[in-house]
């Protein structure tokens, strides 16, 4: 009789256990799939997640702001408003100051490359939750050539998830202690570097390094993009515009590039390329990597950007806010890329550049530290 009693005891304490396992397990999937909804309604709700051009008002004393060109330029308190869904005013006490090298010069640009520091408070609601720092691209001259920077950033979107995402804004600018109010304009809001990361499951992190060092894959494809858009402002061993991103699943490091502005498919007037790489004018394309014998690791890059190539063309042609003339201009720049990537002898000589030894494949442009 005792040896029943033990055992039937045994049973009862076992289903406890396997009961008690299965409304925890329960629990915990469900908690997981509450978590993932949460997640995806604030992902639905982000602000790079919209192609919807976003208004926004700076007001404060704007002069103040725009003119602190200094190296180590002061934080000035400005309130940044934009409409709701309802269109009620939504506006949020931010911490501004200007940024950048070239673009922030007075004699370069207009207006200075402006970083918009968060309150910790801001509405969940709102777009601008989970932000806490963000780059804001002013016109330099002209804010047709932001608009265009802005796609260059969307072409690497339809390429690669590992890079940045940029939301247009159209400002308006109301300066407290000025009466004369500039016309509202086109600029941009750059995806935060940490948050890019963690979309990525990554970190980004500072290391110097040969580009030979970095995730060939992410590396070449990274390089044909820029080639593809006439940029040879970058080096990663001066993380001249490159960003690198440490996963658990590589060793290697990602590049991730950002700052196109010096592009020949933006084409702005103040843009030269380095006097180093005997370039006739930023519109000349030339490979920037490294130098590779084997042709055929280009393949994987070259078909992705032939698989992407309707959605690039799109960009343009279905753009309300090109000109024409910009249009068919910026038509014909890619034709030429597709003709060259398609063709093997083209692109072999064209992406072995790096390996002559009498070119400038193998110039390194130091270029300027990102503040």
């Amino acid at each position: 009789m005792l040896f029943i009693y033990q055992l039937e005891s045994m049973i009862v304490k076992l289903s406890i256990v396997i009961v008690s396992s299965f409304f925890i397990f329960s629990f915990n999937e469900k908690k997981e799939e509450n978590n993932a909804a949460i997640v995806e309604t604030i992902s639905e709700k982000g602000l790079f997640d919209s192609d919807e051009i976003l208004s926004i008002i700076l007001k404060g004393n704007i002069r103040q702001l725009l003119n602190d060109r200094a190296d180590k330029p002061t934080s000035h308190s400005i309130t940044l408003s934009y409409r709701d869904k309802d269109s009620s005013e939504v506006s949020i006490l931010v911490k501004m100051k200007t940024r950048g090298h070239f673009r922030k010069q007075k004699g370069n640009c207009k207006y200075p490359p402006l970083q918009i520091s968060f309150p910790a408070d801001v509405d969940r609601l709102s777009p601008f939750n989970g932000q806490k720092k963000l780059k804001l691209v002013m016109p330099c001259s002209g804010d047709e050539y932001v608009i265009r920077e802005w796609l260059v950033y969307k072409i690497y979107n339809l390429i690669t998830p590992k890079s940045f995402r940029a939301r247009l804004v159209r400002i308006e600018l109301k300066d407290t202690k000025n009466k004369k109010q500039p016309a509202p304009f086109y600029g941009f809001l750059i995806e935060d570097e940490k948050n890019m990361a963690v979309r990525n499951k990554a970190m980004v992190v500072e290391q110097k390094l040969r580009p030979e060092e970095t995730k060939q894959d992410d590396f070449l494809t990274m390089a044909v993009f820029q080639y593809l858009v006439g940029n040879t402002d970058w080096s990663v061993q001066y993380l001249q515009n490159i960003k690198l991103l440490k996963t658990e699943s590589f060793p290697q490091l990602i590049t991730v590039p950002y700052d196109f502005d010096h592009s020949g498919i933006v084409n702005a007037p103040y843009a030269h390329p380095a006097e180093e790489l005997l370039m006739r004018s930023v519109q000349e394309r030339r490979y920037r990597g490294y130098c590779i014998k084997d042709m055929k690791l280009f393949e994987k890059s070259i078909a992705l950007f032939n698989r992407s190539k309707k959605d690039i063309y799109n960009l343009y042609t279905k753009n309300d806010l090109l000109d024409e003339k910009y249009i068919k201009s910026v038509t014909k720049y890619l034709d030429e890329f597709y003709e060259t990537i398609n063709d093997p002898k083209s692109w072999q000589k064209d992406f072995a550049y790096p390996c002559d030894p009498n070119g400038t494949g193998n110039v390194v442009i130091k270029g300027l530290k990102e503040d």
